[in-house]
């Protein structure tokens, strides 16, 4: 025992006298580990973010979110749901709600910034106690009140109003359509923290009447989003489908309905996500590959220092066994260090600096410096295996040359 703690002692004061070596090593572990620990915090991030999104979270949350989502298709395409089909959905046995929505692409300013236009019924918006009352954090002004015909009222988030030159709530911005109905000037009535959701970090709402006029297509709706009692969804889902595939109305024989329930996004989850894990631990596998190479060559650092010392170790009494355990805990000992360091820069990279550069790989859309907080979940897993790599790395690409060397007549090691 004694001399197995002194193997160690031995390995840990090796570190310090190869400190070129050691720094190299720690850097090139540190450099395969980072890119890994903050894509996998990503992901993590995004799929909590997308289960909340889609109401697979608390029962309270669950209750904000519709359980039917309902569109159209035209020759295997999706196209807006005519407004009349909502109607007979309504008066079916277990649905509390139909609401129909309209969600388009606009671009604003002089830069044509994108964002995304969400309309949805004016009596839906004022409702006490409603989900977008709920959901939508609104830091100034009120929610849209626009009816058919009226200037559009509009809703614009934190972070868009700071990029179209700080907009308050009461701007007029320049007209953004040219319909039938005349050319019209927006107003901002509301601006809504933007911050603590990618998905509205692009986001305007406004009232039903006022997209539709905007985008020029009234009486139509992007879907229908449909509540439902507790344990009805999928009888109401099959009911949807019989009834408006085989109606006889223009409407419903010219347009095949198209039913999404809250299960199928949960289920989609993971093949969405999953296709960009699984691209990043393909290049994480390939870089793990190379990493062992890169310590091959760092271990290179400071080799006459290194062939000298194991001489010394081997003319003064050791065993090639015993120097092989050594530089096993010196690989360790640094690969615990390189696994703690790649974790806490990770984090500052994730909290601190906000995914800065890298969260733009994972989040359509976003800049190079995100303007929204990015989601991120850093677990205790891939920490743990990040420590687990680290060490093979450093073991795997210091174990050979140190047996070379090991094996080598102490006369001629110390040459």
């Amino acid at each position: 025992m004694s001399s197995l703690l002194s193997i160690a002692r031995t390995g840990s004061a090796a570190i310090l006298l190869s400190p070129l070596r050691s720094s190299v090593t720690v850097m090139a572990v540190i450099a395969v580990l980072v890119p890994y620990l903050v894509g996998i915090g990503l992901v993590e991030g995004l799929r909590q973010e997308s289960r909340i999104a889609i109401g697979a979270g608390t029962p309270a949350e669950k209750e904000l979110l519709p359980d039917l989502y309902v569109a159209a298709n035209q020759f295997g395409r999706r196209v807006p749901i005519p407004l009349e089909l909502a109607e007979p959905i309504r008066k079916f046995d277990g649905v509390t709600r139909v609401i129909p929505r309209i969600v388009g692409r606009i671009t604003l300013g002089k830069e044509n910034v994108e964002a995304v236009l969400v309309g949805m019924p004016r009596e839906e918006l004022q409702r006490r106690g409603s989900s977008i009352q709920r959901l939508t954090r609104l830091i100034d002004g009120q929610l849209p009140r626009s009816q058919h015909g009226e200037a559009p009222q509009l809703v614009i988030g934190s972070g868009l109003a700071r990029k179209l030159d700080n907009l308050q709530v009461g701007t007029v911005i320049p007209p953004i359509f040219r319909s039938g109905g005349g050319e019209k000037t927006p107003r901002i009535t509301g601006i809504f923290q933007s911050e603590i959701s990618p998905w509205q970090s692009q986001m305007i709402l406004t009232t039903f009447e006022s997209a539709a006029e905007i985008f020029d297509q009234r009486g139509l709706a992007t879907d229908l989003l449909v509540f439902c009692r507790q344990g009805q969804p999928e009888a109401i889902r099959s009911r949807i489908l019989q009834s408006l595939t085989g109606s006889s109305t223009k409407a419903a024989a010219s347009h095949q309905p198209s039913v999404t329930s809250r299960t199928d996004l949960e289920s989609l989850l993971p093949a969405g996500l999953g296709h960009r894990e699984g691209v990043f631990n393909l290049l994480f596998v390939i870089a793990f590959a190379i990493g062992i190479l890169v310590i091959l060559v760092t271990s290179g650092f400071g080799r006459p220092e290194r062939r000298r010392e194991i001489g010394i170790l081997k003319a003064t009494g050791w065993q090639t066994d015993e120097i092989l355990i050594r530089s096993l805990v010196e690989s360790l000992l640094l690969g615990l260090i390189s696994a703690a360091v790649a974790i806490l820069v990770a984090l500052a990279w994730l909290k601190w600096f906000n995914g800065f550069w890298i969260a733009g790989i994972f989040l359509a859309g976003v800049e190079t410096q995100p303007a929204i907080a990015v989601p991120y979940v850093l677990a205790a897993q891939p920490a743990g295996l990040a420590v687990l790599v680290a060490c093979l790395l450093v073991t795997t690409g210091s174990a050979y040359s140190t047996w070379r060397t090991a094996v080598t007549p102490p006369a001629e090691a110390m040459r």
